[in-house]
């Protein structure tokens, strides 16, 4: 018997950009599909609900495979439907499964058990953020979180300045929300006057902000972006 299929799903970004974030060929794939590996059951059963799910919910044999349930449990149950020929879909709790997303893990195996991965169209907040910045699309790299302590940091901070320069690539990185207003600052401090900084906040929600400015420009226009999702980009 063939493997099934795996289905990358793009989840909305935000509660309200539902309608912006799906097309007809997700909504006809998730209509097909009774089965899924998800990084957070509420989320996506609340995202299937906004996407014009039509199989009854109580139907649906829906695997966790967040942090707290990779820890605990044998991730084979996952791929037992897909060996039987039943194609699954893996969804994110936001955003691209795979993509600064433990679902990348999911996808690996997969590819070990020769089962064939499908990704589907759909919204990257670091793709977005790069797209709207003004920065190079040509040459760019995603660091994820950079180092807690402040001194560690700040060293990161100007290494990725330093990398910019030398080889003219958008650094991209990201932050716990409620460390949003020390990294700004950290960055202002450590990057040069004329170094530009693209933040972007709120992607795809209707209190999106995406503005691009030199570390000089930021000195004099900061804001709170305190517990707000955001993508900083540096660019030299």
């Amino acid at each position: 018997m063939a493997n099934g299929v795996l289905y990358l799903i793009p989840v909305p970004l935000s509660e309200d950009a539902a309608p912006k974030s799906f097309t007809p060929f997700l909504i006809d794939t998730i209509n097909s599909l009774d089965e899924y590996i998800v990084e957070n059951e509420k989320t996506a059963r609340k995202f299937l609900k906004q996407a014009g799910l039509k199989i009854p919910q109580s139907a649906l044999i829906i695997h966790d495979y967040g942090k707290h349930a990779r820890e605990k449990s044998d991730s084979s149950k996952f791929f037992s439907g897909l060996k039987r020929g039943k194609d699954v879909g893996l969804m994110s709790e936001a955003g691209c499964p795979g993509v600064a997303d433990p679902g990348a893990d999911i996808v690996a195996e997969a590819h070990k058990l020769g089962i064939k991965v499908v990704p589907l169209v759909g919204p990257s907040s670091i793709l977005l953020a790069l797209m709207a910045s003004g920065f190079s699309g040509q040459k760019f790299a995603f660091h994820g979180y950079l180092p807690i302590d402040k001194n560690e940091r700040s060293k990161k901070i100007k290494e990725l300045e330093n990398q910019s320069m030398r080889e003219k690539q958008t650094q991209i990185f990201i932050e716990t929300p409620f460390r949003n207003n020390q990294l700004l600052e950290d960055i202002i401090k450590t990057c040069k006057p004329a170094t530009g900084l693209c933040i972007a906040c709120n992607v795809t929600s209707g209190e999106e902000y995406i503005r691009t400015r030199t570390v000089a420009e930021w000195k004099k226009h900061k804001e709170d972006y305190h517990k707000k999702p955001a993508i900083f980009l540096l660019y030299v």
